[in-house]
């Protein structure tokens, strides 16, 4: 089997084999060719506050409610001083109304984060990951959209999509957590491209690399891709042994 990266990741989860050096230069040409196809102008979505809270009413939610919801509750509560005054019950039921899941949870996570910010960091938003973790409500993946989409560092959020999209395209191995997908995707792709991952992992998701009958055949990745040459299945992914 293949032996471990001078970085502790190793290459012995991997369905296929493949080097270092090899996965490297193919992550690369993967990354072109991904920002190519699903290009974006603009890479921040607002201040880091807003992107924060963006992300604390996402998680479990769709794309487009997502943003609806968001886009009234800035309209509502209009910075973050009225948001960390307002009752918590208050913001709950702002979420209820609006078709927020776990609106009971975000709703109190909102609140506190805005008066822990307040608080605590003069109103600001601190751009270290460590820090963000702190704040309710704030995980790995939310503390790197903030980053990347709030300060426009360079971060790689994984989510859903990039978690699924990285696997299929054995970048990482197939059974590793999420916190894992992130370490591989950091070695293997050149540090000024990693802004560009979640969103271009994200489109392509949505719009080709589907969790269920993604779409190989008109995939601009095929030829990169060991999903589409069936050396990654997603029986892999899911943990369930091959036959």
């Amino acid at each position: 089997m293949a032996k471990k990266g001078s970085n502790s990741l190793s290459l012995e989860g991997f369905t296929f084999e493949e080097s270092w050096e090899e996965k490297r230069k193919r992550a690369e040409k993967i990354v072109d060719v991904l920002m190519e196809t699903h290009p974006r102008e603009k890479i921040l979505i607002g201040s880091p506050y807003r992107a924060l809270i963006h992300c604390i009413i996402s998680q479990r939610m769709r794309d487009e409610v997502t943003y609806r919801v968001w886009e009234e509750l800035f309209k509502r509560y209009k910075d973050m001083k009225t948001i960390a005054a307002t009752p918590v019950d208050e913001m709950q039921e702002f979420l209820r109304k609006q078709g927020v899941g776990l609106w009971k949870t975000k709703g109190e996570w909102i609140v506190k984060a805005s008066q822990i910010l307040l608080q605590k960091y003069g109103g600001k938003v601190p751009d270290d990951i460590h820090e963000l973790m702190k704040l309710p409500g704030i995980g790995r993946k939310c503390a790197n959209i903030v980053l990347a989409y709030g300060f426009g560092k360079q971060a790689i959020p994984v989510d859903t999509h990039v978690n699924r999209i990285s696997k299929r395209l054995g970048l990482a191995p197939p059974r590793v957590a999420p916190e894992k997908v992130e370490e591989y995707l950091v070695r293997l792709i050149p540090r000024d491209k990693w802004i560009y991952v979640n969103h271009a992992m994200v489109d392509h998701g949505r719009k080709i690399c589907k969790p269920i009958k993604p779409n190989c055949d008109t995939c601009p990745l095929r030829e990169l891709c060991p999903y589409a040459k069936g050396l990654v299945t997603d029986a892999d992914i899911k943990g369930n042994s091959r036959k």
